[in-house]
């Protein structure tokens, strides 16, 4: 249902109109020939309707807690915190009867409200009036927008999403006037794009791809630094210092030769876009830790450590055995591309044991228990909705946990990580606690609950599985 909002200072080009339902995703960009295309390739609500109505949503709640801490009659000074996300989807073409089908990819774009506080007159201290209990759940992700669109398709990508940004921007400086209760109460919005993995987030902030030397989304340590140093980073980068950057590549102020600039612009080679808040992604880091600890099983069954380079049939033979044993003993299927649940099985202490089982050195196999051991600990950390709470022991642990950790990885497994170290190890090892510290959760901020709204469409669209 539509509500009745307004916007002081009204938006800058947003029309005034609050009933508004499904729109052309590219509503925004005035085009002069035919104003709305029949057949667009995204569509979308409008950004402050959807709010509005997700507002509206929580009214009980939001009453309810207000009428807790006798603030009822409270209308100005409501703060709202937004967690943004933002994936592709893969390939969604329908199923066809015959025929090679055309591969049709979609982005979507959803948010989560993931707190609302109320700094009341005369109140010292801020009160939440409204937390989402499950921030990662799908019932608590509100799509905003889906585009027919390839996620490495930047000028598309871009250009649908630019009166995205538009609108958003306009609405961090106003606030929002909606009647919650019989009475009119003013909101201002805070967003956080955290539900990003690591692909979107340098596609957004203009970083090269992820393979480059430039390893990190939230510092400028190159690959051999990260991995030399595995613990000790700090966050530097910030969607304003990369516009900076953007502009010293774009005009090279200091006639420097491609290298040179490249280094001093640490990676930034595109325009940033879309605001990205520097943090991990919970998600992608336990797929993307799961694919390691997978190659490490094969190297480990393998003995690469006292082997000169092994061939690919050997590889292949190390993986097959590895994929068997862990089908006969734990019942997992191997699968395509790594995925949360087959991470969440192999990072185990169960599994660890059945891949021991074919490592035949004694000192390795404690090496890997070790290894895997410490993960586990350091796992709930940047799991947990809330770690001071769930797992404060752990947390207490991590930065002892993953100095150990990164000992491991440069003594015993050192034949892997000399001189290059996995994007998302660098993250789990070096910026957790920085984050953790900031923002008081990593779990929370995750992309969980975009990836699960995913799989409804699929569902919808009667899609093949990918």
């Amino acid at each position: 249902g539509h509500h009745a909002f307004e916007w002081q200072p009204t938006l800058k080009s947003v029309s005034q109109n609050c009933h508004v339902g499904i729109i052309d995703g590219l509503s925004g960009w005035v085009s002069s020939v035919d104003d709305s295309p029949a057949d667009t390739i995204t569509r979308r609500f409008r950004y402050d309707v959807a709010l509005a109505s997700a507002l509206m949503d929580l009214e009980e709640d939001i009453l309810e807690a207000l009428r807790e801490h006798g603030l009822e009659d409270s209308a100005s000074g409501f703060n709202v915190m937004v967690k943004e996300s933002c994936d592709g989807m893969g390939d969604v073409s329908e199923k066809h009867g015959g025929g090679p089908s055309l591969p049709e990819k979609a982005v979507r774009f959803s948010f989560t409200v993931m707190s609302i506080s109320v700094l009341a007159e005369g109140r010292k201290e801020a009160v939440t009036v409204f937390r989402e209990a499950k921030p990662n759940s799908e019932l608590s992700c509100r799509p905003l927008s889906l585009m027919f669109v390839d996620e490495s398709d930047h000028e598309t990508l871009t250009a649908i999403l630019g009166p995205v940004v538009s609108e958003r921007e306009a609405m961090k400086e106003s606030w929002l006037l909606l009647t919650l209760g019989g009475l009119q109460r003013s909101f201002r919005f805070h967003f956080r794009g955290t539900g990003y993995d690591e692909k979107m987030v340098r596609e957004m902030e203009g970083l090269e791809a992820s393979g480059s030397t430039y390893v990190c989304t939230l510092c400028d340590a190159t690959r051999s630094e990260a991995s030399s140093n595995m613990v000790l980073h700090s966050i530097t980068r910030s969607h304003a210092e990369n516009l900076e950057r953007y502009e010293l590549w774009r005009t090279n102020p200091f006639s420097e030769s491609a290298d040179e600039l490249r280094d001093r612009v640490k990676g930034v080679s595109a325009k940033p876009f879309l605001e990205t808040q520097p943090s991990l992604d919970a998600l992608h880091c336990d797929i993307g830790n799961a694919t390691e600890f997978y190659k490490i099983f094969q190297d480990e069954i393998g003995e690469v450590f006292c082997k000169a380079k092994p061939s690919r049939e050997e590889r292949r033979g190390w993986r097959a055995a590895l994929d068997k044993q862990l089908r006969k003993k734990l019942k997992l299927k191997p699968v395509m591309r790594m995925n949360g649940n087959y991470a969440r099985r192999l990072m185990t202490e169960e599994a660890v044991e059945v891949v021991c089982e074919l490592v035949p050195s004694q000192e390795r196999r404690l090496a890997l228990r070790e290894l895997m051991g410490l993960y586990i600990q350091m796992k709930p950390v940047w799991r947990a909705t809330c770690p001071a709470k769930e797992c404060p022991d752990q947390l207490c642990r991590y930065s002892f946990n993953s100095q150990r950790f990164a000992e491991l990885l440069s003594s015993t497994f050192k034949y892997r990580y000399n001189h290059k170290i996995t994007n998302y190890l660098h993250k789990t090892l070096a910026h957790v606690p920085e984050i953790i510290e900031r923002d008081g959760s990593i779990g929370a901020w995750a992309s969980e609950g975009n990836e699960s709204g995913n799989k409804l469409f699929r569902r919808f669209r009667k899609m093949n599985a990918r």
